[in-house]
């Protein structure tokens, strides 16, 4: 059964309908459990979500006492999982619920080739302002060169994960930016399946573009000495008895 994480700050208006999408969704993808990370919100948005708990039971909620970021949200949300998968989605309304099916089924076609593996979504058609698409696709070029990930579009958030394969990654701020590259140190096989992209009909972006450039090369540094300290793709352990 699978347990999706989503992290929000401030997205009071997007909360119901996402929920019900996700609700709609669990009938093709055993969705069993949903865990909002509520980080620091100064809306409704906590609200909000226990008026929703009331007619969706499989909600749960976690709050954060101050603003922590994304990285803190998913760390919070996989360790309070009950369930071994794992699918992190934003919860801004721009990831599609409805996508959650096609990496499920990718992962239960591959699950018995690889021991570890990631499922990532890359968007096919980006549905944001010019500028933030220009800024993405620049790093993203930036990142895979740097980290050798091969991955096309690391910032889609719709992911499906192991919660074991996660737990083990060392924790810093803005780690979900490496997910791939952080699990490939690990030795996870990383998947790609293309997924939708909606617009965002409601709220604001909490991110901009000088946020993401100068924070981003501090960390891509920090994660390139991270996969240069990793164990040999051979590494094994074996109890002798």
């Amino acid at each position: 059964m699978i347990t999706v994480i989503i992290p929000v700050h401030n997205e009071q208006d997007n909360i119901e309908t996402l929920l019900k999408e996700i609700s709609a969704a669990a009938h093709t993808a055993l969705i069993s459990e949903v865990i909002y990370i509520d980080d620091g919100s100064t809306d409704k948005t906590l609200e909000t979500l226990e008026n929703m708990r009331k007619e969706m039971p499989m909600l749960r909620i976690i709050k954060h006492s101050v603003r922590a970021g994304q990285s803190a949200a998913f760390m919070s949300g996989i360790r309070a999982a009950g369930n071994s998968l794992i699918v992190l989605m934003d919860g801004d309304g721009q990831n599609d619920p409805k996508d959650i099916a096609a990496l499920h089924d990718c992962y239960k076609h591959h699950s018995t080739q690889y021991e570890k593996i990631m499922i990532t979504g890359q968007r096919v058609k980006r549905h944001d302002n010019v500028i933030r698409r220009i800024s993405s696709r620049l790093a993203n070029k930036i990142r895979s060169s740097v980290l050798k990930d091969q991955i096309r579009d690391t910032g889609c958030s719709l992911k499906l994960i192991r919660r074991e394969d996660y737990l083990r990654l060392p924790y810093f701020d803005h780690m979900h930016r490496f997910l791939p590259a952080l699990l490939m140190r690990d030795h996870v096989k990383i998947l790609t399946v293309d997924v939708s992209h909606r617009p965002r009909d409601r709220g604001t972006s909490k991110y901009g573009f000088w946020d993401r450039l100068w924070v981003g090369i501090i960390d891509l540094i920090g994660a390139r000495w991270l996969l240069s300290r990793g164990t040999a793709d051979n590494f094994k352990t074996q109890e002798i008895l």
